[in-house]
């Protein structure tokens, strides 16, 4: 039946379609009132294939990053230029999109259940687990099921695996865009450090300006290229790069990324 129909993680996706909708109308307000998101690049969405696509952003909090690309990527799809306005394009919002997080983050209480049901592909961190440094071997079983899911739609990956800015990307990622040979599109976001707590599930501060930059896929060369190739690359897209990295105090760098905000935004206009 249609009603029961299921995903490749057998997530219902009737269920799914409005936990989205619920998840959407509870947080719309965050981006729109509350904080100002500024959006750039949401044409590139509308040309990008249903499926075997890999978002590739630097990462500021736990969920509001993923949440506000939610929002830019349904709103781009229904028309929506640079902006999320009528929440009328979450009705029928795009269903195979996923997120990849750390499985014991999606584990810690009933909402980061409803959140993980909703799209997340959780896989076993290999350098930390229960806040303590540690070395494990990746689990095929998880570079699998990133595999499924770009069979199946769109991911979305934070590779440096943390929300610390300007710290390594992982070589997973380069191993999986080697394997699966996916569309690889760099988005930048800044703004959610300061507007929400480090979960981001609470606005911390009004009247911020958020932002995300949703560049042009990258051209990557899947066989030739090295995964060090890839992995500086990306970092350079997502602005990453060491040659960004300057030390600065926490309210240093808070005022570094509003600077650089407005110089982004004075420019496009």
């Amino acid at each position: 039946m249609e009603l029961f129909k299921k995903n490749p993680f057998g997530h219902i996706l009737f269920l799914k379609k409005w936990l989205i909708r619920i998840l959407g109308v509870m947080t719309h307000q965050r981006y729109k009132r509350f904080n100002k998101l500024e959006i750039e690049g949401s044409d590139i969405i509308r040309t990008l294939p249903q499926n075997n696509v890999l978002f590739v952003s630097n990462h500021q909090t736990y969920f509001a990053d993923v949440v506000a690309m939610f929002h830019v990527f349904n709103a781009s799809l229904k028309g929506r230029h640079d902006n999320i306005k009528n929440l009328a394009y979450l009705w029928n919002p795009k269903l195979n999109v996923y997120y990849i997080a750390a499985a014991e983050t999606m584990k810690k209480s009933l909402l980061t259940k409803v959140l993980a049901y909703a799209g997340s592909i959780s896989v076993e961190r290999t350098w930390r687990s229960e806040g303590k440094d540690i070395n494990r071997q990746v689990k095929m079983t998880d570079i699998s099921k990133i595999g499924r899911a770009l069979e199946d739609g769109w991911v979305i990956t934070f590779p440096q695996g943390t929300t610390t800015p300007w710290k390594p990307l992982r070589k997973g990622t380069a191993h999986i865009i080697k394997k699966y040979k996916p569309v690889v599109v760099p988005v930048v976001i800044d703004g959610f450090r300061r507007s929400f707590d480090k979960k981001g599930l609470r606005v911390k501060k009004k009247g911020i300006l958020q932002s995300m930059v949703i560049k042009e896929p990258l051209d990557i060369d899947y066989e030739e290229e090295s995964f060090e190739a890839i992995i500086e690359k990306l970092e350079y897209a997502i602005e990453q790069h060491p040659s960004f990295l300057k030390v600065l105090t926490k309210e240093e760098l808070l005022a570094y990324e509003e600077e650089n905000q407005k110089r982004r935004y004075s420019a496009k206009s």
